[in-house]
């Protein structure tokens, strides 16, 4: 009883209603950490750019997290991972974009690897020697959005924001061009070549080439392009032609344009406009003819030295060229025969009238039948013939000549063919070629060894004559020119002579000079003395000592006759001057007969 009366005075358990949950303060820190953790990644969500891939042959100098990708030397992403495509063959690198930049990321965008590159047409990417390989990009103009690319092999050379415009060339072959190789305008760069590609049906190349402003506003549709890729040398009738337009064409290829001076003004080109590539200047800017005339003409005589596009000139001034070199047989002879055809321009001849026949020349290269009657009276009553001549000595080469010959037999001119054949005469190059080995057959017959040696002894007589000259100067030295000094000392005192009697006037000059007449004649009597007894002298002598031959004999009588001259000259000198007394002052005058 106790027991349950225990029982029974226990407290008994009430149901009370449940109270909500408490939250402690402790969790309010990492609930505000998660707030700021879910901001932050939703924050670099909405700022990040779109995440792009792209596929390379190799991966050239690319790391992640390393490795830029530069806009306008700008960095607009960087790479997050490199590694190989699932087939192995490329390299996939996986770039983070930058918002700013992910609007460029469209189907037409460009990416590559800008490393250091030395190609012929110049070097590139040195900068990457420092901060080391990066991939360039070049904004689309599409507005499809696209987030996996391939990037190129070789970077443009072209970027678009760069002003100018492209153009298309189409030529037979590449050539010596290559990417990069310079486009010039009157020897100034004006742009350069960014791409080749054959033509579907593999007959032509298309070469594109980008023209920098503002040089792109001077190609028209008349413009013409050449290739002007290393030296070009040409050979025709007006001599060797060499031509260069750059050192960087001579070595890497290159273009040159330029509008022909007859073409009129016109608007530039649109971009991408399809030109035609000559192979050198001459045949670009040639001159069109929409009017030509063809004639055929038939040498006898070798055809070496001529060759198609040989120039054919009327009275020396072109009018035409050779288009074609070949042979014929004559049907009358049946032998062989030179045949040439030409293509000649009225126009070109015609337009060189004076101002007052310029109505007649535009007439006679518009109307057929007056421009035929006009060369055929040239034909039939000038004598104008075709003749061969050489244009250059040095390279033999070869062209026609229109020319009037009054002396050439007649000839007309049969319209109905075509060609129309002109009458020619003979070349006179075989004329000169044969005086000139006449003239070499005549050199080699000259008898050179004899020539020589008589000119050997010629030079050593002369040389014999300038020693013998030589030693007559230094006797005429050693010898003359002492008497000749002596010669003038006594002239000097003779001059005293005639100045101190001068002095003295004339009268005591006259009494002078009958003195020395005096003297004179008294010197004569004493020359006549001795005269006579030397002839004495000679009769009284022994026969024997002094006979006919003997040399004392001869030596006295040539003394004899020295000393009677000398007396006959002083008597003659004595007549004189008593007759003339003033002789003696103003010296000997001509008498008149």
């Amino acid at each position: 009883m106790p027991e349950n009366t225990d029982r029974d005075n226990l407290p008994q358990a009430t149901v009370a209603p449940r109270r909500g949950p408490r939250i402690s303060v402790i969790w309010v820190i990492p609930l505000l950490a998660a707030v700021v953790a879910v901001g932050i990644a939703i924050q670099r969500i909405v700022s990040e750019g779109p995440t792009i891939t792209i596929v390379f042959k190799a991966a050239e100098g690319m790391e992640a997290g390393k490795t830029f990708v530069k806009y306008k030397d700008v960095n607009i992403g960087q790479v997050t991972a490199v590694q190989l495509s699932p087939d192995y063959s490329r390299v996939e690198v996986t770039a983070k974009i930058a918002k700013s930049a992910g609007g460029l990321m469209v189907e037409d965008a460009k990416f590559w690897v800008v490393q250091p590159r030395v190609t012929l047409s110049g070097i590139s990417g040195l900068g990457t020697l420092l901060s080391g390989n990066y991939i360039g990009f070049e904004a689309g103009k599409s507005d499809k959005a696209q987030r996996r690319f391939t990037g190129l092999e070789v970077p443009p050379i072209v970027t678009g924001a760069q002003p100018g415009r492209r153009f298309v060339l189409k030529a037979e072959d590449l050539g010596s061009l290559g990417i990069g190789a310079p486009v010039y305008y009157r020897r100034l760069q004006a742009g350069q070549v960014i791409a080749y590609d054959l033509v579907r049906d593999g007959t032509a190349v298309n070469i594109t080439v980008f023209v920098d402003a503002p040089y792109d506003r001077y190609v028209t549709p008349a413009t013409r392009f050449w290739n002007a890729s290393g030296v070009d040398v040409s050979v025709g009738a007006g001599g060797v032609d060499v031509r260069l337009q750059s050192l960087v064409a001579l070595i890497a290829g290159g273009i040159a344009f330029d509008t022909p001076s007859y073409a009129g003004a016109a608007q530039p080109a649109a971009a991408n406009t399809v030109f035609t590539l000559y192979n050198d200047q001459p045949t670009a800017m040639k001159q069109p003819d929409p009017i030509s005339k063809r004639f055929v003409l038939y040498f006898t005589e070798s055809l070496r030295g001529l060759s198609v596009g040989a120039p054919v000139t009327l009275l020396g001034l072109p009018g035409g060229e050779v288009t074609q070199v070949g042979l014929d047989i004559d049907p009358a002879t049946s032998s062989l025969r030179g045949r040439v055809e030409i293509v000649a321009y009225p126009e070109r001849l015609l337009a060189r009238l004076q101002a007052g026949q310029v109505a007649e020349g535009e007439t006679l290269a518009q109307r057929t039948q007056q421009r035929q009657a006009f060369f055929q009276r040239l034909v039939e009553r000038r004598g104008m013939r075709a003749q061969l001549r050489s244009g250059s000595l040095l390279t033999g080469q070869l062209y026609v000549a229109l020319d009037y010959f009054p002396n050439a037999p007649k000839a007309k001119i049969d319209w109905s063919r075509d060609p129309t054949e002109m009458p020619v005469v003979p070349s006179t190059i075989t004329d000169l070629e044969a005086k000139l080995t006449g003239i070499i057959a005549k050199l080699e017959r000259l008898p050179y060894e004899e020539i020589g040696t008589d000119l050997a002894k010629a030079v050593a007589t002369l040389d014999q004559v300038l020693k013998d000259a030589d030693k007559a100067v230094q006797r005429i030295d050693a010898d003359v020119t002492p008497e000749l000094k002596a010669t003038l000392e006594e002239a000097r005192r003779v001059i005293a002579s005639a100045d101190e009697v001068l002095k003295n006037g004339v009268n005591t000059t006259l009494d002078t000079a009958n003195t020395t007449l005096h003297q004179a004649t008294t010197t004569l009597e004493e020359l006549r003395r001795p005269i006579a007894t030397a002839d004495a002298v000679l009769k009284s002598t022994d026969a024997s000592l002094l006979g006919k031959n003997a040399p004392v004999q001869q030596e006295l009588r040539d003394a004899l006759q020295e000393i009677a001259s000398a007396a006959r000259s002083l008597r003659a000198l004595t007549d004189y001057l008593e007759r003339h007394p003033e002789a003696l002052i103003r010296g000997k005058t001509e008498e008149t007969p």
